[in-house]
């Protein structure tokens, strides 16, 4: 018999308390709605640009932020 498990992380995105199966920064940017949306990212206080998020990794008790422009005046 095969089980499949699911780690879900524990970390801090914006603020926020949040579990989630993102094992990289790009799935995370996905799953919070941000996909195909240009926005800048920083793990543990570190900016980690675009083409970087594919590849680096996400830990239990990791701290992100997603920062949409804003636009008007």
């Amino acid at each position: 018999m095969t089980t499949t498990s699911t780690h879900l992380r524990e970390m801090t995105v914006n603020g926020a308390a949040v579990a989630s199966a993102a094992g990289t920064l790009a799935e995370l940017v996905a799953a919070q709605g941000f996909a195909g949306v240009k926005v800048a990212t920083a793990v543990n206080g570190e900016f980690v640009p675009e083409r970087r998020r594919a590849e680096t990794p996400l830990s239990d008790g990791d701290r992100i932020e997603i920062l949409s422009a804003r636009q008007g005046g």
